[in-house]
């Protein structure tokens, strides 16, 4: 691989040749493309890191005014700096602090109305001086409303109007030019998210709080609960435990499919469960003789379960995890309430892993007649001493 050399940000040094902006389209090498991407993505990691050793006790400030706020975080910029403005105010409205953008211009022409005094203003402008933030201060201030300026400049216009400053530093772009907005804005969005995510922490922010705010798309589903996507008891197949195995499995199937019975006792709570890998084993292994005994002397007991109000991505971890193909729901008192099958899952749940998890559920530990034998001893036993009792 060639080796990259930053130099002034006017060209790019690699063992082969240097690439700077005279250099044809027709010329550059793949050495070059991937040094000069290198040199882009380094110079702008090397700003972040930068501004993070930075940080003082003005940022403290900032933080302290963005979680005191009773009213919303109000975040404005203009240009590439308006478009970081509005990622950061999105980030703040989603991780638990009310936000929302307003745009500088039209602040001028009527917006200013959307602003409450127990508000605070988020002004960005890597410069300090862009006009339309500058010109917007003074009526902000009039109002009484907070300021915290995200600036390049602590002795800007914007930095003394502000009541807080967290100053991104003088950074250099990473064009060639050294003209287009590029490591300046992603320190900007950086220190945007840090503001964000410590106001969040202080707030006491929690997943169920997030989940609130982000029920659509897959993130929204991974963090509902395992009611909302688990088939309910009504559609699935269930056995008491004096069922016999040809009884159970000659009852007609729910409308949709599932590979196991979950199996009750008598005063409701789940005693284990019985899957359709579990029967085929029986046929393998010629027992066909247990197909006439109780469904309870062959099922697995005291199978891996969810409670109520699981999140799904943890069933899934759990599925995963366990390499299990169904997983019954029970309620406070282990009585079951529904159940989760793998290919309900499917796109939380990585295509090898319901590959596995079947082969897994074949090969996992086969019912011998000697086993059976054991179980009716159990059971034997158990109604023994009940009698005596």
């Amino acid at each position: 691989m060639a080796e990259s050399t930053c130099t002034s940000g006017k060209e790019i040094r690699v063992m082969n040749g240097v690439w700077d902006r005279t250099t044809p389209s027709s010329d550059a090498s793949d050495a070059m493309l991937l040094a000069h991407g290198r040199d882009v993505l380094a110079r702008e990691s090397d700003a972040i890191a930068s501004a993070a050793q930075h940080l003082d006790t003005s940022f403290c400030i900032a933080i302290r005014l963005l979680e005191s706020c009773t009213g919303s975080i109000v975040v404005t910029g203009v240009g590439k700096a308006g478009l970081v403005a509005r990622k950061i105010s999105a980030t703040l409205a989603s991780t638990g602090t009310p936000s929302h953008f307003l745009h500088p211009t039209e602040a001028m022409h009527g917006d200013l109305g959307t602003l409450r005094r127990d508000d605070v203003l988020l002004a960005l402008s890597q410069s300090g001086e862009t006009e339309e933030i500058t010109r917007l201060m003074p009526h902000v201030t009039a109002m009484g409303i907070r300021i915290i300026a995200l600036t390049g400049r602590s002795d800007s216009t914007l930095a003394r109007s502000a009541d807080a400053v967290v100053c991104s530093g003088n950074v250099q772009e990473a064009c060639l030019l050294g003209l287009a907005p590029t490591t300046s804005t992603s320190v900007l969005m950086a220190l945007g998210d840090a503001m964000a995510l410590v106001t969040s922490t202080l707030r006491n922010f929690t997943s169920e709080d997030f989940a609130k705010r982000h029920p659509g798309g897959n993130l929204g589903r991974q963090l509902g609960t395992v009611e909302q996507s688990m088939r309910p008891l009504s559609q699935c197949r269930v056995a008491t435990v004096g069922d016999l195995v040809r009884t159970v499995f000659s009852k007609p199937l729910p409308s949709r499919r599932t590979g196991a019975v979950m199996v009750i006792e008598h005063d409701g709570r789940l005693a284990g469960i019985f899957t359709d890998s579990d029967l085929a084993r029986l046929f393998e292994r010629r027992l066909d003789e247990l197909i006439d005994e109780p469904i309870e002397c062959v099922m697995t007991r005291n199978p891996t379960v969810a409670g109520i109000g699981m999140r799904l991505r943890d069933v899934a971890a759990l599925l995963a995890s366990r390499r299990l193909s169904e997983l019954p729901v029970v309620d406070a008192d282990s009585r079951p309430v529904g159940l989760v099958d793998i290919v309900d899952l499917v796109g939380f749940v990585r295509p090898e892993t319901i590959e596995s998890s079947v082969t897994d559920e074949m090969l996992s530990d086969t019912w011998t007649s000697e086993k059976v034998s054991e179980e009716r001893n159990v059971d034997a036993a158990h109604d023994s001493s009940e009698r005596a009792a």
